[in-house]
């Protein structure tokens, strides 16, 4: 058996596994980078104030995804994932309550209001 530069046997394939080893690790590391922001997401908490006289089965919608009647949400809350988000709430007879918010670290509370549509 032949004897590398070092004192240490070869190899066998020579240099060519460990840079192989080095690729699939710089690989592996950009896959789970390009997929890590959204698995692991911080949520924040949202909740709501709701004044009278809003009705408590008004809809809920969080970037226009149905989460449900305002009463349950608002005794609930709900959590959402750090970045911007549209809240609305929406009843027949009143106007559409609608809010952009930035979800960062901190709890998120919202006052509202729904005003009744005029005859």
């Amino acid at each position: 058996m032949g004897v590398s530069g070092r004192g240490r046997p070869p190899r066998p394939g020579g240099g060519r596994s460990r840079w192989r080893a080095l690729a699939l690790a710089a690989a592996l590391a950009g896959a789970v980078a390009a997929c890590g922001p959204a698995a692991g997401r911080a949520a924040v908490s949202l909740r709501f104030d709701v004044q009278r006289p809003a009705p408590g089965d008004a809809a809920v919608y969080i970037d226009e995804q149905y989460v449900g009647p305002l009463a349950y949400v608002a005794a609930r809350g709900v959590r959402l994932p750090v970045g911007q988000h549209r809240i609305t709430v929406e009843r027949p007879g009143y106007f559409p309550w609608d809010r952009i918010v930035e979800a960062d670290r901190a709890p998120v509370r919202l006052r509202v209001v729904l005003v009744p549509v005029p005859d």
